[in-house]
């Protein structure tokens, strides 16, 4: 009887010993060669739980190699580079037209889900391209004030001091098109209105192009940075949490658990804990206690402890 009491307590002291611990798979600490850290996890239960379903870790090949893909209503986009000390993500569209490529296959566009964590940053630059002047709705008649002829006016906003269009529309690959510049029309900073989506097929554009960098070198559009940057925010008040700041610092990856999506840190070796993969302020000799040391000195003392139990 005594020996199945001592059993009992040690099954219980174990699991009261070790209170914040359970068993998970590992978040990723990395997606191809983008490192991952909070608010993206790559997968289930990694990350912030509102980024999760936006941003994924994907397998694109046999050989296994992983794609950090960004998605929303209107398709699936690499990320390409992410900012985390200035929260913007990077992403490629392969159906935009570049100063290399014009896509002149049908195009819908690209779009932000309203209620995700996005939204454009204001470096993000527009370029319609290849718009009806005669039905597209981003141009409206007006007069030219001298003999009341009507002419076309963009609705889009200006180009300022650079003149994007002049610049695209000389690229070698749309130059072959012969396309005139009055076919262009210029967003920037991007405003696509409360839905943030630019509907190419009912603005009666073919295609678009996006970049938010001239690199250096405005009157060079092949050197530009093409592609999108998307701000987000890490929570309500852009604050970064403090319990995940203390569990990146301990090697683990910022996730979440359960039906309220409780914050848990995931350690290298699969455990998750509610607090950091050092499992809690233990220290020896100064410093903190490895993680596998934590448990080992909790069973020897549940063993010590089951041995003057019996004896």
């Amino acid at each position: 009887m005594k020996l199945f009491q001592a059993i009992f307590s040690f099954t219980t002291l174990s699991l009261l010993l070790l209170p914040s611990m359970t068993s998970s798979q590992t978040c990723r600490r990395s997606c191809g060669k983008l490192p991952l850290k909070f608010p993206f996890g790559g997968g289930p239960g990694c990350g912030d739980p509102r980024f999760q379903q936006y941003v994924t870790c994907n397998i694109i090949d046999d050989h296994q190699d992983q794609q950090l893909t960004f998605t929303t209503h209107t398709g699936s986009y690499q990320v390409t580079a992410i900012d985390y000390a200035n929260q913007v993500l990077y992403i490629s569209d392969p159906s935009m037209s570049t100063c290399s490529c014009i896509n002149t296959q049908p195009n819908k566009g690209f779009g932000l889900d309203w209620e995700a964590p996005f939204s454009f940053h204001d470096d993000t630059i527009f370029a319609l391209l290849d718009c009806s002047l005669s039905s597209s709705p981003i141009y409206h008649s007006d007069h030219d004030g001298t003999n009341g002829s009507d002419y076309k006016v963009p609705l889009c906003d200006s180009q300022g001091t650079v003149p994007i269009c002049s610049y695209l529309y000389s690229c070698r690959a749309i130059s072959t098109i012969s396309l005139p510049i009055s076919t262009c029309c210029v967003y920037t900073p991007v405003d696509l209105g409360p839905a943030y989506e630019m509907d190419l097929e009912k603005l009666k554009c073919t295609s678009y192009s996006g970049f938010y960098s001239f690199n250096g070198r405005q009157s060079d559009p092949d050197s530009w940075n093409y592609g999108i940057a998307l701000k987000y925010k890490s929570s309500v008040y852009n604050e970064y949490p403090s319990s995940c700041a203390e569990c990146e610092r301990s090697y683990g990856a910022c996730g979440y658990t359960g039906p309220y999506n409780s914050f848990t840190c995931n350690c290298p070796s699969g455990i998750n804990t509610t607090n950091d993969c050092y499992f809690g302020e233990n220290y020896n000799l100064g410093s903190r206690l490895l993680p596998w040391k934590t448990v080992a000195v909790g069973m020897v003392y549940c063993v010590a402890w089951l041995l003057v139990w019996v004896l």
